[in-house]
This record gives structure tokens, C-alpha cells and sequence, in this order.
């Protein structure tokens, strides 16, 4: 009874932790903004317990500052910020690419060729929120191919942190069709067990992304909000 007790109390605390951060990403909390304990618990339906840890927590990603007899406060990722996650993606989804067409199952290419055949769909009829949640899963799949739980988490974790800013990129049409093609080009690399080729094209897929960023003025909205 009491390991459920402590499991069930590290679960909650799981949930505070996902939805605090899935908000502050998403920009409904903005930078600097008074993340209130007891208005969050409210919020959510839980005590104050789980949302003090999970602000602790996200106080060590870097996305809370916690001040001392003021509370905690919206740490809002910064230009800065953003370019370095596209250059660690560049190299470490190059990295994931390389070890996908290695292990990579015949089931996990149907689902990259599915993916690819959906938002081929939505690409063409400028649909950007369900290009973003189609990239996400394009990148899972891979992510999960490589077969390393260390690469995957760091992966989810850096896809996440730029949520926002990746839905905007694919709302520019040209760069949704681009973005697409260039899936499909790591695709039939990987499917063609070269390896070389997959992780050149991948590296180069998430360096085209952030050139379109700054090429569309997305990425000088992080320099404002700083």
C-alpha cells in the first residue's frame, strides 16, 4: 500500500510536471509571468505538493526561475535558445537517422510512407497544426527506430522546446511542401540501408528548417520577447 502511495504521488506530480510544461511551450504562459501555486492547483484539481515539485522541476530545465519570498516565474526560451536547439537537432537527428536505418522495422517504414502520403494531403491544403502534429510524428517513429531510449528522450525533449515555433514555419506553405520532400528523401534513404545519405539529408532537414525560420522573421520573435 505504501509503494502505491508513493507511485501514485510521483504520477501526479508526472501529470503537473507535463502540463506546466506543455503550457509554458505552447505560449500560454508568457515570459516572466507569476506562475501562481495555488491558482495552478486550483487549476488542475490537486494540492499545492505536486505543483511545487513540478516548478522545481521545470526550474531545472530552465523553462521557472524560482525566487526566493516571490515566487516562481515564467523563463521563456530565448533566441539564443532556439538556435542552439536547431544546431544540437541537426547533429544529434543525423545521429538518430544513421542508427534508424539499422534497425528500423518493416512496419516503421510503413508508418514514415503513411505519414508522408498524409501530409502530403495536408501540405498542399496549408493545414500547419496538423503539418506540426505530423512532423511530431514522423520524428517519433524515427526516434524510436534508432533504439537508443537515451537518443529518443533527448529528442522528444528538443522537439517539444521549439512546439510553438515549428506550427508557424509550416504555415508557410512553400516550407510545408519542402519540409515533406525532404521526410520523404530520408525515407527512401533509410530504406535503401544508406546510412551515410540518411543522416547527411536529416542534418540538412532541421538546418533548412532553421533557415526558414529566420528567412520568415519567426525566429526574431524570440529576440522580442527576451
Amino acid at each position: 500500500m505504501e509503494n502505491r502511495s508513493i507511485n501514485e504521488k510521483y504520477s501526479l506530480s508526472g501529470r503537473v510536471f507535463s502540463k506546466l510544461r506543455e503550457d509554458i511551450l505552447s505560449g500560454r504562459y508568457k515570459d516572466r509571468e507569476d506562475l501562481r501555486e495555488v491558482a495552478i492547483a486550483t487549476d488542475l484539481g490537486v494540492s499545492r505538493t505536486p505543483v511545487r515539485e513540478a516548478l522545481r522541476q521545470l526550474e531545472l530545465e530552465g523553462l521557472v526561475q524560482i525566487i526566493p519570498n516571490r515566487g516562481a516565474f515564467v523563463s521563456a526560451i530565448s533566441a539564443e535558445d532556439v538556435h542552439d536547439i536547431y544546431m544540437i537537432r541537426a547533429r544529434l537527428e543525423g545521429l538518430c537517422a544513421r542508427w534508424a536505418t539499422e534497425h528500423i522495422t518493416k512496419e516503421e517504414l510503413e508508418e514514415l510512407e503513411q505519414n508522408i502520403y498524409l501530409a502530403d494531403f495536408h501540405a498542399e491544403r496549408s493545414h500547419p497544426e496538423q503539418l506540426a502534429d505530423l512532423d511530431t510524428q514522423f520524428h517519433r517513429i524515427l526516434y524510436a527506430a534508432c533504439r537508443s531510449k537515451f537518443l529518443e528522450r533527448q529528442l522528444v525533449d528538443y522537439h517539444q522546446y521549439v512546439l510553438r515555433i515549428r506550427t508557424m514555419t509550416l504555415s508557410v506553405h512553400e516550407r510545408g511542401v519542402a519540409s515533406n520532400l525532404e521526410h520523404r528523401g530520408i525515407m527512401e534513404a533509410i530504406r535503401a540501408k544508406d546510412a551515410e545519405l540518411a543522416e547527411k539529408l536529416t542534418t540538412q532537414h532541421i538546418q533548412n528548417a532553421f533557415e526558414n525560420m529566420v528567412k520568415n522573421g519567426f525566429y526574431d520573435l524570440y529576440s522580442i520577447e527576451e
